[in-house]
């Protein structure tokens, strides 16, 4: 029989972007690669409650998606900071990419005001600002740290990725975020941010691309499998 490991999928679902469905789709390739079973289950920000941490517990692996802003962003940055603080194994993309950095801001490095200018734009501290050349249904390079687990995951340090943002990392929290603990690790051409790494973890990437874009039958991304990997691992852990 195969292992089954159960996935938890937060964010709020758009019919434009079908994100769920992608990332689903994305961990069944990375399963069938792997010879498990995987269970996925979305959570809608706006259903998570004062409870959630109980709910977390089920899960071996927690995925933040990409469409934002979140309706209950509170919820989001704590169910972030749980996969963070138990190592659950953890990856964000597009606005989970975005979350994962104010919550490691607010929890970690005392930026009690970290926000995002998309959802709060009279915040004092934007860490997630607009950028300055949006990536929507875009394809761009990424250039991955040599000694990072993505340039290991991806066995290279240039890869092509696909978009769908127009906010990022602020630039002026850049040195900032990196020195305290959640390394940059992926840059575009211009040296913005497209990869963060938590290196204290079992498996904490951000990505403010979309990995669950390049998923395909017989060829899983192979972040997504890596992910899905730390998963089975924690999985058994757990058993």
């Amino acid at each position: 029989m195969r292992r089954l490991v159960r996935a938890g999928v937060i964010g709020d679902d758009h019919p434009a972007v079908q994100g769920y469905t992608v990332i689903r789709e994305a961990l069944q390739h990375a399963a069938s690669a792997l010879a498990v079973e995987v269970e996925t289950e979305w959570m809608p920000s706006a259903a998570l409650g004062a409870g959630l941490e109980s709910e977390l517990q089920s899960f071996d692996a927690l995925w933040c998606g990409p469409w934002g802003p979140y309706q209950n962003t509170e919820a989001a940055l704590r169910a972030i900071r749980y996969a963070r603080e138990r190592r659950v194994p953890f990856l964000g993309t597009c606005a989970g990419f975005q979350h994962a950095v104010i919550e490691y801001g607010r929890s970690v490095l005392g930026l009690q005001q970290a926000d995002h200018e998309e959802s709060n734009p009279a915040a004092t501290t934007h860490v997630i600002a607009r950028l300055s050349r949006p990536l929507v249904e875009r394809t761009a390079a990424v250039v991955l740290d040599p000694a990072s687990r993505s340039a290991q995951v991806y066995q290279r340090t240039v890869v092509a990725e696909h978009y769908r943002c127009e906010f990022g990392l602020n630039p002026d929290y850049l040195a900032t975020l990196h020195r305290g603990g959640l390394r940059i690790t992926g840059v575009d051409e211009a040296g913005l941010a497209m990869v963060v790494e938590y290196p204290e973890h079992p498996f904490f990437v951000a990505t403010l691309f979309l990995p669950e874009r390049a998923s395909r039958t017989g060829a899983p991304h192979p972040l997504v499998t890596e992910y899905l990997k730390a998963a089975v691992e924690a999985s058994g852990m757990r058993s």
